[in-house]
């Protein structure tokens, strides 16, 4: 980073040597045409989909789910830093890219680029490309959860798919993501707890009552896992939770 800035430095010094430097002249103009205002707009639009894209990514797919589950399955397997969190959220991001793929490319190509070829207005872009994202959060968000935000806003429940409100579903699927992310989890936590219970009851039947229970269980819940092919057994698992 040193060596970056230090080169920066000496290109500016060196254009400064030889001829001065260009004023740079920041100013609010008036707007001669219409078209001018409409790409700012667009440009506006732009910039806030970039800032809020973390959000975004969080309650339009299916990153909450998988770095829930992988969160708690390092939690019931005893290991507190490994694999690190890095690792782990490196590994939901890849996951979520693998499985919100159809769904990006469908609204790429129905949006995106006829926009880009300007066959369609921002509006209608904005619309079809959220369409796609739209039908996978509804395919995997419980009804009840819905018909919850609907009771809270109280507003009365759509008809069909298409008058159902996106400020409505993101809270339902984000609730109902979080709901069957600790329903797998609570199902990984199973055998490695039995394992736990039946190492704990087997050191206090030996009288060994000073042994750390977890120092002879760890090893065997690892080789467990080792045993069943894991990691491919939950993220195979996983993946196919997503309707």
């Amino acid at each position: 980073m040193k060596i970056v800035f230090l080169i920066l430095f000496l290109s500016i010094f060196g254009f400064a040597a030889q001829d001065p430097l260009p004023m740079i002249n920041l100013s609010v103009a008036a707007i001669d045409q219409p078209i001018q205002f409409v790409k700012t707009i667009n440009i506006a639009i732009i910039l806030a989909l970039m800032v809020l894209a973390p959000s975004l990514l969080l309650m339009v797919t299916s990153f909450t789910r998988i770095i829930i589950v992988l969160a708690l399955l390092r939690q019931a397997l005893g290991l507190q830093q490994s694999p690190p969190t890095q690792i782990i959220i490196s590994l939901a991001l890849i996951m979520t890219l693998f499985i919100m793929e159809p769904y990006g490319k469908k609204a790429w190509d129905e949006s995106i680029v006829p926009y880009m070829d300007e066959k369609i207005s921002y509006q209608e872009a904005i619309s079809k490309g959220v369409a796609p994202f739209k039908d996978f959060m509804i395919k995997n968000t419980r009804e009840s959860d819905l018909a919850l935000f609907y009771r809270i806003k109280k507003e009365p429940n759509p008809k069909n798919i298409e008058e159902v409100s996106m400020i409505i579903l993101m809270p339902a699927f984000i609730v109902s993501e979080l709901r069957t992310a600790f329903e797998i989890g609570f199902l990984i936590f199973l055998p490695f707890l039995i394992i736990d219970i039946i190492v704990a009851s087997i050191l206090m039947s030996l009288g060994m009552m000073m042994l750390p229970p977890v120092m002879i269980s760890l090893p065997i819940k690892i080789i467990f896992f080792i045993v069943v092919d894991g990691w491919p057994l939950i993220i195979g698992n996983l993946a196919q939770s997503f309707k």
